[in-house]
């Protein structure tokens, strides 16, 4: 069967794939559920990893496929995997989040605090908090937040700014934005909702370090995320919240989108 049958032959969902896409879905919908990396899935479909990767990133944006952390007990970042989302339920949730983010922006006052303050609260739920009278180091911290926003649908990538001006900044390389396609129509709601992701679940931690700003999009389907250590304060007051000394709030201009 060539690749023009092949598409017929799919559901209407995917009719309009293009015949490397709709092979690198099937393969991902044979292993009924079991999430597949990207050379596996590559080699199963005859393609190229990074020709993969881009059919891949498509098919996310679409809602057919979902991303997932790899499951391993060994340290060091885990690996993105990919299995398939059910035919229309991702569609589905992909529509509220629209829906929603447009009414945040449509109608209230002031959106990107709303969006801010929301994230916050969900970051502080969502985080891993430590046990009571523990007192987390900043690279614990990193750990369980990396964990955090892996486990939402992230990639994210930290590196501590050692060849650069400011040696307290820590960046996240944030890829794989799972509401990357509402982002692109109500970034003044989706990146700060994110970047009240970070804040919150700093706060709830409890540790030094406070998430300055977000910058979305600097590369395709890549955010930066900008951290810094702070020192003599308690971190519940300086971690995102606000500043328990009068300074910025990282919810001004600064923290674009």
């Amino acid at each position: 069967m060539d690749d023009r049958e092949w598409v017929d032959a799919e559901p209407a969902a995917e009719a309009g794939l293009g015949g490397s896409r709709a092979r690198v879905l099937r393969v991902i919908r044979e292993v009924d559920g079991t999430p597949l990396g990207v050379r596996e899935i590559a080699e199963r479909a005859g393609l190229h990893p990074n020709t993969t990767r881009f059919h891949l990133d498509g098919l996310a944006e679409a809602g057919l496929v979902e991303r997932v952390p790899e499951d391993r007990d060994r340290p060091g970042r885990p690996r993105m995997m990919y299995r398939a989302e059910a035919a229309d339920g991702r569609h589905s949730y992909r529509l509220l989040a629209e829906m929603l983010a447009s009414l945040v922006s449509g109608l209230l006052p002031d959106p990107e605090r709303a969006a801010l303050e929301a994230g916050r609260a969900w970051g502080r739920h969502l985080a891993d908090a430590p046990a009571p009278f523990q007192r987390l180091d900043p690279e614990e911290a990193l750990k369980r937040l990396n964990r955090m926003m892996a486990g939402i649908g992230f990639s994210p990538e930290f590196e501590h700014d050692t060849a650069h001006t400011d040696p307290d900044e820590i960046r996240i390389r944030v890829r794989n934005c799972p509401f990357g396609t509402v982002a692109e129509q109500h970034a003044d709601v989706v990146c700060r909702l994110h970047l009240g992701l970070i804040q919150g679940a700093l706060t709830e931690m409890n540790v030094p370090l406070a998430a300055d700003r977000l910058d979305p999009l600097v590369e395709p389907h890549l955010c930066l995320a900008y951290l810094r250590r702070i020192a003599g304060t308690d971190a519940r007051t300086d971690a995102g919240t606000g500043s328990a000394d009068g300074g910025a709030d990282p919810a001004d201009g600064r923290a674009g989108g």
